[in-house]
C-alpha cells in the first residue's frame, strides 16, 4: 500500500461518523416535521368537525317546536362552545334579509296628448293610460324578504315612482310550516285574481298593461287583508284560493268599517303535456262594494269631468297559459301563448260630474275586455311578442242618460309589437310600438324604448 492510498483510507475514516451523523440530523428532522405537519391537520380537522356538529345542532333546534319552560333554569355550560365569531356570524346570516332593487326607465312617443286619453264608455281609475311623452324614469323598486323563524317568512316591496313618492306595494307576511298544502298570506298583497295581477311590472313581456287590467283593474288590483292558498297533493296541479280585504284598490274603495271591502275567488289547473308543452288555466271573481268611488272622465264636449259610483261590482276573470320549450329547455327556444278574459257588472247609483252638473241616477252595467297575446325566444337573449286588445261596451243603463257614457257606442282596442333583447338575466332593452284606438276615430301611435335592471337578489318568477 502506497502512501496516497493510506492518506485516503485515514481520510475517510476521519470524515465518515460525521457524515452518518449529519444524515441522521435531516432524517430526525424530516420526521418531525411530518409529526408537526399530522399534529396541525388533525387538529384542523377537528376543528372543523366540531363547527359541523354545532351547525347541525344548531339547525335541529330552530326546526324543532320551542318546548314550555315553566321556570328559568341556569344554562350549562356545553364543552365545546363556538367561539364569538362564528356564533355572532351565524346569527348576523341568519337575520340578513335579502335585498332586491328594480331600475326602470325609457323614452316614449305619443301621437295623441297623453292629458286627453281615456276608455271611451268606461268608468276607470286614474291609473289608465301610456303615461308621459319623452324620456322619463319609470317606477322603481326596492324589496326586502327574508325567513322569519320555522313557521313565517316576510316581504316588503316599497315603490319610488318618477314623481318622487313611495308608497308600499307589498308588504306581508306567509306562512312556511302550515303543510298539506295550505298557506296563509297576511298584510298587503297583489291580489291572486287573473295571471298578470299577481305579477310585477318588471315581470311582464310587454311595457304596459291590457286594456282590461286598466278599464276593471285600475291597472292591478291589491289587497290589505288575508289570503289562504290550497295546493292538492296530485299530480295534475290544482290551486284553489280565498281573499278577503280592506277593498284598497279600484274597483273598490277603502272600507272605513267593520266589514270586508273586497273578497276574491280563485281557482287554477295546471300540467304537461309530454317533454315540451306545459299549461295552466284559471277561473278568478272578484266582489267589491266601492263607496264614492271617484272615476276620471270627459263629457261630450271632451271636458275632464269626475264621477261617481256607489254600490256593487262583481268581476270574473278567466285566464289561460300554455308554454313550449323543446325538450323542456328553455334556454335555446320558447314560446308562450297567453289570454285573459274579463266580465263586470256593477249596479248603484252614478253621480256625473260631481264637481259641476252633478247629475245623479241609478247606473248599470255589464261590459267585456279580453286580450291574446304571444312571445316567441327565437334566439338566446332575445325574443319578440304580439298583443291584441279589446274592449266591449256592452249594455249601460243610467238614468241621467250621459250622452258621454251612453253614445256613440264604441269598442275600444289595441294592437301591440315588442321586441326584447335581455343581455342578461339581470338586464333587458326593449322596444314596443302600440296602435291604440281607445278613442272613436283617433290612433294613438305609441312608441316605447324602456330600460330595466335587476339588482341584487332576486328570485325566480312564478310560472
Amino acid at each position: 500500500m502506497n502512501a496516497r492510498t493510506t492518506c485516503v483510507l485515514l481520510l475517510a475514516m476521519a470524515v465518515a461518523p460525521h457524515v452518518a451523523v449529519a444524515a441522521d440530523d435531516s432524517l430526525q428532522q424530516l420526521h418531525a416535521e411530518i409529526q408537526e405537519l399530522k399534529q396541525s391537520y388533525e387538529a384542523r380537522l377537528r376543528q372543523l368537525e366540531e363547527r359541523v356538529a354545532q351547525a347541525e345542532a344548531a339547525q335541529r333546534a330552530a326546526s324543532a317546536p320551542p318546548a314550555p319552560t315553566p321556570s328559568p333554569a341556569p344554562a350549562a355550560v356545553p364543552a365545546t362552545a363556538p367561539g364569538p365569531a362564528a356564533a355572532g356570524a351565524a346569527t348576523a346570516n341568519a337575520f340578513n334579509p335579502a335585498v332586491s332593487v328594480i331600475l326602470a326607465g325609457g323614452y316614449t312617443s305619443l301621437s295623441q296628448d297623453p292629458n286627453q286619453y281615456r276608455l271611451t264608455g268606461f268608468l276607470t281609475s286614474s291609473d289608465v293610460g301610456p303615461g308621459p311623452r319623452g324620456l322619463s324614469l319609470a317606477e322603481s323598486e326596492l324589496s326586502l324578504a327574508a325567513s322569519v323563524d320555522p313557521y313565517f317568512s316576510g316581504v316588503l316591496t316599497v315603490s319610488i315612482t318618477p314623481e318622487n313618492t313611495v308608497s308600499v306595494e307589498e308588504a306581508f307576511f306567509q306562512t312556511t310550516a302550515i303543510g298539506n298544502g295550505v298557506q296563509l298570506k297576511g298584510g298587503r298583497f297583489l291580489s291572486g285574481i287573473g295571471y298578470l295581477n299577481g305579477q310585477h311590472s318588471h315581470v311582464w313581456d310587454f311595457v304596459d298593461t291590457p286594456l282590461a287590467y286598466q278599464a276593471f283593474l285600475g291597472g292591478q288590483f291589491g289587497q290589505d287583508g288575508l289570503q289562504l292558498h290550497w295546493v292538492a297533493p296530485t299530480d295534475t296541479f290544482i290551486e284553489l284560493g280565498a281573499e278577503i280585504g280592506s277593498g284598497r284598490d279600484f274597483p273598490a274603495t277603502p272600507n272605513n268599517g267593520n266589514g270586508v271591502g273586497a273578497a276574491a275567488l280563485t281557482g287554477h289547473l295546471g300540467g304537461d303535456v309530454g317533454f315540451s308543452n306545459s299549461w295552466r288555466f284559471g277561473l278568478s271573481y272578484l266582489s267589491a262594494s266601492p263607496s264614492n268611488r271617484s272615476s276620471d272622465g270627459f263629457d261630450a264636449n271632451g271636458n275632464a269631468v269626475r264621477n261617481v259610483f256607489s254600490g256593487d261590482s262583481r268581476t270574473w276573470l278567466a285566464d289561460v297559459i300554455w308554454k313550449w320549450a323543446p325538450n323542456g329547455n328553455a334556454v335555446q327556444r320558447n314560446l308562450k301563448l297567453q289570454a285573459e278574459a274579463f266580465q263586470r257588472h256593477e249596479s248603484g247609483t252614478l253621480v256625473f260630474d260631481a264637481d259641476g252638473t252633478a247629475a245623479s241616477g241609478s247606473y248599470a252595467s255589464t261590459q267585456w275586455g279580453a286580450y291574446a297575446q304571444a312571445v316567441y325566444q327565437f334566439v338566446p337573449r332575445w325574443s319578440t311578442g304580439l298583443r291584441y286588445d279589446r274592449l266591449d261596451r256592452g249594455s249601460i243603463d243610467f238614468a241621467a242618460a250621459d250622452p258621454s257614457l251612453l253614445a256613440p257606442p264604441y269598442n275600444p282596442s289595441r294592437w301591440t309589437a315588442m321586441l326584447s333583447f335581455a343581455p342578461s338575466e339581470f338586464s333587458r332593452l326593449r322596444m314596443q310600438f302600440a296602435a291604440d284606438r281607445s278613442r272613436p276615430g283617433v290612433t294613438d301611435n305609441q312608441f316605447r324604448i324602456d330600460y330595466q335592471m335587476s339588482l341584487g337578489a332576486h328570485g325566480a318568477h312564478s310560472y
